[in-house]
């Protein structure tokens, strides 16, 4: 849908992005991470075309146009004293929503994010909750065909998040794409089919989804406790093997070396605990990438 090629972007001295290439495909929900100052909510600005990159080229894939665009930033600054609805029809004025159908999409859209009880509520009485839902509202009016997200679920509680993720899915499956900046690691591997990683303006993972989290194979052993006095012989092993209190991971090659593994701690008197098969979590790709 999207294609980033060699994209810079610099405020005075800083750089805040640095030789971009990236892709955001159509129809995925595309999980935008990294830590603050990574560059997240300058690429997402630079899609919704509030500010044109320094060098390089942002530009639509092989379709050719230019998506429609909702777009809900991270500060979300409202005119405090129109009521919720009122808003809403001023938003769906400039999305070209015809008159007829306005109403009705402000409606619509007011009970997708579970906001219908605040139609008729000055902006300014709402909660921080409640206005990120009011975010979410305005960027899903005049049905856009890519949903830019900063921080979607900031303010919400548990309830509150498990229902921004239910509708991010029901967004996905009716063929949205959504790019979503967040720092919460399980609302990604929730919702996200699609995975990007920034650290200091420059791109260090992407991949989908599902391949990154079936990606390294693992086996972890446990035993009833600690490995201190069996860790040096435990490594000895394998390059591959690591040692975490009273676990050992067997990674890559090493796993072909359980059964001898698990002799060498019956030997040293230690009683298995549990054997188990892992994959690769998102918070180790994370870790990972950004160290």
């Amino acid at each position: 849908m999207i294609e980033f090629s060699q994209v810079s972007k610099k405020y005075y001295s800083l750089t805040a992005l640095q030789d971009i290439n990236l892709t955001i495909p159509r129809g995925e929900v595309v999980g935008l991470l990294g830590p603050n100052g990574a560059g997240k909510t300058t690429l997402i600005k630079l899609i919704a075309g509030i500010i044109n990159p320094t060098s390089g080229e942002v530009r639509a894939t092989s379709e050719g146009t230019w998506p429609s665009i909702g777009y809900k930033p991270e500060r979300l600054i409202f005119p405090g004293n129109l009521i919720t609805s009122q808003y809403l029809g001023m938003i769906a004025g400039l999305c070209n929503v015809g008159r007829e159908q306005k109403d009705n999409a402000v409606l619509e859209s007011l009970a997708r994010v579970n906001l219908l009880a605040a139609a008729n509520k000055q902006i300014k009485t709402l909660s921080k909750g409640m206005r990120q839902r009011l975010g979410l509202a305005q960027a899903i009016i005049g049905d856009p065909d890519l949903l830019l997200l900063d921080e979607p679920s900031s303010g919400l509680d548990p309830e509150g998040q498990d229902e921004i993720q239910t509708f991010l899915e029901e967004l996905r499956i009716a063929g949205k794409t959504i790019l979503m900046s967040t720092h919460q690691l399980p609302e990604v591997t929730k919702v996200c089919t699609y995975l990007i990683i920034l650290k200091d303006g420059k791109v260090l993972y992407q991949n989908p989804m599902a391949e990154a989290l079936t990606l390294r194979p693992h086996v972890a052993i446990q035993v009833d406790r600690p490995l201190d006095g069996a860790k040096q012989l435990l490594m000895m092993v394998h390059n591959d093997i690591t040692v975490d209190g009273n676990e050992v991971i067997l990674r890559d090659e090493a796993i072909g070396m359980r059964r001898q593994v698990l002799s060498i701690l019956i030997n040293q008197g230690f009683d298995i605990v549990r054997v188990e098969q892992r994959r690769v979590t998102l918070a180790e790709i994370y870790a990972e990438a950004i160290q």
